[in-house]
């Protein structure tokens, strides 16, 4: 380009944005700075681009290989191989839910796994108290259960229990799998979970349970896993093996540990063979228990069962980064640039996959981690879906404003994502809230991927509330999400108090300006439901969660998924982004058991008009 800097070419052969739109329509420019940080950051393209070579394509048109030559179309979704290619032949559109549940406008709940309580009365919800909550939930007529993500943690840090920040997508959270032993709890769980205490107890108990001896049929079954899993298996075991000897990551160890096949490693896990085999257990049994979570969803009538929810991105310092550490940013993390949901812009402190790198590999990891989400599942949420297009990358040390746009191999992404799709007969949710660049969404319905659409922004231009008709067919209807405020939340105000208490950055001049536009919002809400009787009153919510609940089943949307908070009415919200310690984050229980919740006589109203609203 005609005076364009050594600088500005390399970013953008590196796809490194310089210009980009925010998500108020406003044109921003990143800084030279910035984008010097990044580029170095990226460092130099690696050699070996398609080492692995695969190229994407679609039905029924001709497929370019990379030596030029032009093949004919593929009539047939599937992976083909051509000249020593492979050939990603993608559907006309991914599985749907007109392919699952044909003719029928279906909804669901959202719930976050820890939080399930149920008869047994154990510290935190496990795959145990999913599969009997998935059973209630699948006979009081939801067809989706869409879950928290359950990727693997750290199981000997107690400190990270955030689902958001997995050691791994590739394999699962070991505290969620069910004991099964009988053990009764010392104390009555409480209504917040005590991660410190409770995430040794579990362990406590697995380790009990692997060290009393395991029958032949276990010892069988976990064979066989083994040798389906791999290589990917052993070295996540063996990482968890480390990690539980040394702690804190892999960076923190000794440096001859950090290679993952090095002779201080292999020699560690010959050594602790059977701390290694432990972790496979816990694979096995927690992998088991998914597959009975979504068993038990399936034979109650659900025609999807769970949705897993893909984390956008890694820990630096977990396994993947460990085994594969070539495969992933370095020097980077993901977040979001300046927006309404985090006005001074988001560091997530994880890392992603590396572009180049998905190139140079044939996006072998991409394609496992989305194999892992539905191993177990009849769908998938795409957290942060954007990133199949575009992540903001922070460099280490500079505030989340100074970070640019990375360009993704978006259309490689969408048709690999659709092929897996296709293969697992499992639905597509993206959740594309926030900056959303132009043409993305319409990307996706293309695709036969759903959006996302959330009662709070469904607006039109004067700030009122959508009727539900307008709402976008092809996307998943929600009320809230984790990161927003509940119904009864936002309703009484319960938002507001903790935003003003822990004095978050607010468009509003004082408390008093925020409540008085929420009465105004408030009024808004209620005249777009339509109810002839009395708006209720803010500290009275039972009446508006239930109304607000019928608003977004009757929309036009494919899919309704409804929190199980608001479901069952709670005030407080399981996340609010931006904080750690100061607010308690994914540690929140819900009230009631699983086996008897959706019987109250409010949540079975709510169901009940769910059901009408939906056409059952």
């Amino acid at each position: 380009m005609t005076g364009e800097s050594a600088l500005h070419r390399r970013a953008r052969e590196a796809g490194v944005v310089r210009d980009w739109t925010d998500a108020s329509g406003a044109r921003q420019r990143v800084s030279d700075d910035s984008l010097a940080a990044v580029l170095a950051a990226l460092g130099e393209p690696e050699e070996g681009e398609g080492e692995k070579p695969l190229v994407t394509a679609e039905v029924g048109e001709p497929v370019r290989l990379p030596s030029g030559r032009i093949l004919p179309p593929f009539l047939e979704p599937g992976y083909h191989e051509a000249e020593g290619v492979t050939v990603a032949v993608a559907p006309v559109h991914a599985w749907t839910v007109a392919d699952a549940a044909p003719g029928r406008r279906i909804w669901g709940a959202a719930v976050q796994v820890p939080s399930l309580r149920d008869s047994r009365g154990e510290a935190f919800g496990d795959f145990g108290a999913l599969a009997r909550f998935a059973e209630a939930a699948g006979g009081a007529g939801a067809d989706a259960l869409a879950i928290s993500p359950v990727h693997a943690l750290f199981p000997s840090d107690p400190g990270r229990y955030g689902p958001y920040g997995p050691s791994t997508r590739l394999f699962l959270n070991v505290l969620l799998a069910d004991p099964g032993d009988g053990e009764a709890p010392d104390e009555p769980a409480g209504d917040l979970i005590d991660w410190r205490r409770a995430i040794p107890a579990r362990m406590a108990r697995l380790r009990r349970l692997f060290d009393e001896g395991l029958a032949d049929d276990a010892r069988a079954a976990i064979g066989a896993f083994r040798r389906e899993q791999g290589e990917a298996l052993e070295l996540h075991a063996r990482f968890d093996a480390l990690d539980a000897h040394f702690g804190g990551g892999w960076r923190q160890w000794p440096a001859a540990y950090r290679d993952p096949l090095g002779e201080a490693a292999n020699s560690f896990a010959l050594e602790h063979r059977e701390e290694v085999d432990f972790y496979v257990f816990l694979q096995w049994l927690a992998d088991r228990g998914l597959a009975g979570a979504q068993s038990a969803a399936k034979g109650a009538g659900m025609a999807i069962g769970l949705i897993a929810d893909l984390a956008v991105g890694m820990d630096p310092g977990g396994s993947h980064a460990w085994s594969r550490r070539a495969a992933l940013l370095s020097g980077l993390s993901i977040g979001a640039p300046p927006d309404p949901l985090g006005p001074d812009g988001q560091d997530w402190g994880i890392t992603t996959f590396s572009p180049s790198a998905l190139r140079r590999t044939g996006f072998e990891d991409f394609i496992a981690t989305i194999r892992a989400a539905l191993r177990h599942s009849g769908g998938i949420r795409i957290d942060h879906a954007m990133g199949l297009k575009r992540l903001w990358v922070v460099p280490h040390g500079l505030p989340s404003t100074q970070g640019a746009y990375l360009l993704y191999p978006e259309r490689d992404l969408m048709r690999l994502l659709a092929l897996e799709s296709w293969r697992a007969r499992a639905i597509v949710v993206g959740e594309d809230l926030g900056t959303v660049p132009a043409g993305f969404r319409e990307d996706m319905a293309r695709r036969g991927f759903l959006g996302t659409r959330v009662l709070w922004f469904e607006r039109n231009s004067r700030g009122g509330f959508k009727r539900p008709s307008t709402w976008d067919r092809q996307a998943a209807a929600m009320t809230s999400t984790h990161d927003l405020p509940t119904l009864a939340g936002w309703w009484s105000e319960q938002d507001i108090d903790w935003a003003w208490a822990l004095g978050r950055t607010s468009a509003f001049a004082s408390p008093a300006a925020e409540r008085a536009a929420r009465a105004k919002d408030r009024r808004r809400l209620w005249r777009a439901i339509g109810k002839a009787e009395r708006q209720p009153a803010p500290g009275l919510p039972k009446r508006a969660v239930t109304a607000a609940i019928e608003h977004v089943a009757g929309s036009a949307c494919e899919l309704a998924l409804i929190p199980a908070e608001d479901l069952i009415g709670v005030a407080e919200q399981p996340n609010l982004p931006g904080t750690t310690e100061e607010h308690p984050n994914w540690r929140r229980r819900l009230p009631g058991v699983v086996e008897e919740m959706l019987d109250a006589p409010e949540v079975a109203e709510r169901i009940s008009r769910l059901n009408r609203a939906r056409g059952r």
